[in-house]
Parts: structure tokens; C-alpha cells; sequence
């Protein structure tokens, strides 16, 4: 599935978005608010578009203008999440290279996925978390129409620690 706002073009990840994820990827500024490390190599990327950024409702973010990659947004549906959801239910992620923040397309490129989520999958719900040490990512969920919900503490195998996070709910209204 391909889908569009005024500035970008989501869709699925492709082999050939490798060595453009590997540059996003490698920013020690993205992973870690993501949940992730940087990415160490070309490699280490090509292995995660074909094992984590190839499941379904993962999306590429690019700029239409100049088709170029800029980040990643994606649903997790049901037993996919990282919450306890039903299968009516759905988590957002998102994430946008460093060069590209501050300019509104992380908010389009998640109120896209949010239509996608209502109109075409039929979702109920709507969730999201972000680290409470991420403000940016607050404020894109905030923008989005999200509202916390609760926070929880978990340890992050990826992160190799405890993590507190806050967790949002889509108000119906939006």
C-alpha cells in the first residue's frame, strides 16, 4: 500500500533504502529516542529492512519533491505492539532523520497513518508511547491528538536498559 499527503509519500521499505537508512540510521540522535541502536553498518540496515521494517503497515517516509527517504512510521496491530492490544487496536511508531526535524513531517507523515488506521483497517483504537526523556516526540503525538493515558517502566533488550515511557490514547474526535 502507497500513501500520500501534500509532502510525502509513504511506502513500503525496499531493498534498495538501504544505504539511505543506513545514513539516517547511524545518527546516534534517532535510535535510542526510537528504541534502537545506530545503525553500525550498511549491512546491519539491509538485515533490518528485511526483518523488522518489512512487516506489514511499515512504511518508508519520503519527500515527494525529492523522492528522497526521510524517516519511518508504522503500525503495529494487535499482538504486534509493544502494548497489550486487542486486535481492533493499534500502535504508532515514527521516526525522522535529524536533517528533516522541525518541519512538520513527522506529525503529516502520522496523521496519514492514523486515517490509513481508521478508513481503510478499521481500527478502534489508537496508541502510542514515547520515552519520557523525549520532548519531540511528545510534541508530535500532541499535535496528533493523542492524550496520556498512563506510563509504564520496562527494560529495552535493544537499549540494554530501563526505560520509562508514556503512553498516549487518540482521542475519538480526531
Amino acid at each position: 500500500m502507497y500513501l500520500e499527503t501534500e509532502r510525502l509519500f509513504l511506502r513500503p521499505w525496499k531493498k534498495e533504502d538501504t544505504k539511505a537508512l543506513y545514513e539516517l540510521a547511524k545518527d546516534p540522535k534517532i535510535g535510542p529516542a526510537a528504541g534502537w541502536e545506530p545503525h553500525e553498518s550498511v549491512e546491519e540496515s539491509e538485515t533490518i529492512i528485511e526483518t523488522i521494517l518489512s512487516d506489514p503497515e511499515t512504511y518508508a517516509v519520503f519527500l515527494k519533491e525529492e523522492n528522497t527517504l526521510i524517516g519511518c512510521v508504522g503500525l503495529m496491530i494487535g499482538s504486534k505492539s509493544n502494548l497489550d492490544l486487542m486486535e481492533k487496536e493499534g500502535e504508532i511508531g515514527y521516526w525522522i532523520g535529524s536533517a528533516y526535524w522541525n518541519h512538520g513531517y513527522c506529525q503529516e507523515a502520522v496523521l496519514r497513518l492514523i486515517e490509513h488506521a481508521r478508513l481503510d483497517l478499521n481500527l478502534e483504537e489508537i496508541w502510542c508511547t514515547y520515552f519520557a526523556d523525549n520532548e519531540r516526540s511528545k510534541a508530535v503525538q500532541t499535535k496528533c491528538g493523542f492524550q496520556y493515558h498512563h506510563t509504564l517502566k520496562r527494560y529495552w533488550e535493544t537499549l540494554k536498559e530501563d526505560k520509562i515511557e508514556h503512553v498516549t490514547k487518540l482521542k475519538r474526535s480526531v
